[in-house]
């Protein structure tokens, strides 16, 4: 299994170009409005996890645009991670469940998808991990960015 993660991480994506982004794009964009999160937030993570990458595999073994750990994946019903639609509409459902778990607090949302729920529903805010911390910042900044772009995007 694990020469197989290897191989992807490396296989190049053929085909996957600016047509490929914006599908995904419109994904994020119906998933996010399904859910009623932003979609610069989806966006943000997707940035952050892969860089838009639809067969990134991180060396945790998370997969696709929003890397999703296997068994996330499945709970979320991303029966095949490494498809756009299946890996955004199930990340976006899980970021769904983390806003209302952290009532909307987007620190705890980003530091609980990078580290567990669990991890972070009992420590709240009170961790030191710079990893956590540098993930958190990068999703904000991100997001922050995102939400700029589109509302100059408006102005027009």
């Amino acid at each position: 299994m694990k020469w197989f993660l290897a191989f992807l991480m490396f296989a190049p994506t053929v085909g996957w170009g600016q047509a490929n982004t914006a599908l995904a794009e419109n994904c994020v964009r119906h998933y996010a409005s399904h859910y009623g999160v932003p979609a610069e937030l989806v966006a943000a993570f997707i940035d952050v996890e892969s860089r838009w990458n639809p067969r990134a595999v991180s060396s945790k073994g998370a997969l696709g645009l929003m890397q999703l750990m296997p068994s996330t994946a499945r709970r979320f019903g991303a029966y095949q991670p490494f498809d756009p639609e299946q890996n955004i509409a199930a990340g976006t459902r899980y970021l769904t469940t983390l806003m209302w778990e952290f009532h909307g607090d987007l620190r705890l949302v980003a530091a609980a998808y990078y580290a567990g729920d669990r991890w972070v529903g009992k420590r709240q805010l009170d961790y030191n991990n710079p990893d956590v911390i540098a993930y958190v910042e990068s999703v904000r900044r991100h997001y922050v960015a995102r939400k700029l772009a589109a509302k100059s995007l408006h102005r027009r």
